[in-house]
């Protein structure tokens, strides 16, 4: 009932430009000259609505999980391209007179206006969409695409108030003026009010330990507050040394267990700038913890008859964190772990894996993709024949709990559908956000 009622929320705010176009009186232009206007009103409301979907509200996040909704922005900005693209390609059909030459010195400034904000946002989408084949470093990345969203959603707004000829009535342009302004505060809220809420709830880094596979374990404690209550499993927004404001910050799940108060942990692998330059991070460094956010925890589905977790490489980060939380509350239920790895010298956590499995009913398999001559453990890619090993027979009354790199998680997912799994019991996490 909450996913419908959200996604009904986000329906009424992109159907609300077209109702204030279509509503009467409207100047009579023609049934392709109007539908062309109602692309573009769509495209615009669709640019604005981006916002809220990146806001991070809890409530609005919460029945599908960041994760989801990050993917749903990012697809949904094909959608809202190929909108504006089509509004400006039947309208240059149709009057070429009216939308005038490319040039622009010759051209009208309210359609420059609207083809130089129709060019930001295809810059926008490639550099996003393509952001690791085109070697685009994230931060970068980010105040780039920050940049680029404000401009081009800035730019069509006045494009349509300046162009429009359906906004003709004081209420229609009131309405419209309304929307745009909330479209600013929520640029507002995401870019100034709430970095300066994390300005004054700051962390402190405890220490930073070395893991298995090029991994560290970042310890925070929070300085002049409590910090947050979070469910295992989820994740959380991560600055360190740098203002909240400097849009420097990046997604990590908590490895640390909630039933452990007064400290937060993040399991780390190098991968990129951020995640190496965490490796030599000094204890004392100030960092600003934006959460948690998620819906991947165990703690949501509290009458499952049993979990199974399926992890790849640093993807057992916030599994670690269920395990962990399980294990201090005593769950008598039956564990399932399949972590995949390439080498065993790399395996996160394999020494409090074993120490777990024996304070948890807790069944462990590693699956090495490169195990060593004498490894008498499962050996290549998780296959369906491994699952079906050491699974139950009566497994559907399980619930399955995936998060590793998207290639995994696709062959996972298969392989429990082949199961015959219930999709509904099957909880993928996708850490890979930009």
């Amino acid at each position: 009932m909450q996913a419908a009622f959200w996604l009904a929320v986000y329906l009424a705010l992109v159907m609300v430009p077209l109702a204030l176009a279509s509503a009467p009186p409207t100047v009579a232009a023609g049934f392709g000259w109007d539908f062309a206007m109602i692309l573009g009103y769509a495209g615009v409301a669709m640019m604005g609505v981006q916002f809220v979907l990146t806001a991070r509200f809890k409530r609005a996040c919460a029945p599908f999980g960041i994760d989801v909704i990050y993917f749903f922005h990012r697809y949904l900005a094909l959608v809202m391209l190929v909108l504006i693209v089509l509004h400006a390609l039947i309208a240059t059909a149709l009057d070429p007179g009216a939308v005038g030459p490319l040039d622009p010195r010759h051209a009208a400034p309210a359609i420059s206006l609207g083809r130089l904000a129709l060019a930001l946002l295809a810059a926008l989408l490639i550099s996003s969409l393509w952001r690791k084949r085109l070697g685009i470093d994230y931060d970068r990345w980010r105040r780039v695409h920050a940049v680029l969203a404000i401009l081009a959603l800035a730019l069509a707004v006045i494009h349509v108030d300046i162009a429009a000829r359906m906004l003709n009535s004081p209420g229609k342009r009131l309405a419209w003026t309304a929307l745009s302004l909330a479209w600013l505060g929520l640029i507002v809220h995401v870019r100034l009010l709430r970095p300066w809420r994390l300005l004054r709830r700051p962390f402190r880094v405890c220490s930073v330990q070395a893991e298995h596979g090029r991994s560290v374990s970042v310890h925070l404690q929070a300085v002049g507050h409590d910090g947050f209550d979070y469910q295992p499993g989820q994740f959380a927004w991560l600055s360190v040394g740098d203002s909240p404001f400097a849009l420097r910050e990046h997604p990590f799940s908590l490895a640390s267990s909630p039933t452990r108060p007064g400290t937060i942990t993040f399991t780390i692998k190098a991968l990129g700038d951020f995640s190496t330059a965490m490796a030599e991070c000094k204890p004392g460094t100030v960092a600003y913890v934006d959460g948690p956010y998620g819906a991947f925890s165990c703690d949501r589905y509290p009458k499952a008859a049993g979990f199974v977790f399926i992890a790849g490489g640093v993807g057992i980060a916030p599994i670690i964190s269920m395990l962990r939380a399980l294990a201090d509350r005593n769950e008598p239920r039956p564990l399932w772990l399949f972590y995949g790895n390439r080498l065993w010298q790399h395996t996160l956590f394999r020494e409090e894996l074993q120490a777990l499995g024996e304070r948890l009913d807790l069944r462990l398999v590693h699956v090495l993709g490169e195990p060593a001559a004498d490894w008498r453990g499962e050996r290549g890619l998780l296959r369906q024949e491994i699952l079906a090993r050491h699974l139950p027979e009566q497994r559907t009354g399980l619930h399955y709990f995936i998060c590793g790199p998207q290639p995994m998680i696709g062959v996972a997912e298969r392989a429990l559908r082949a199961l015959a799994v219930p999709l509904r019991r099957v909880h993928s996490e996708i850490f890979d956000l930009a």
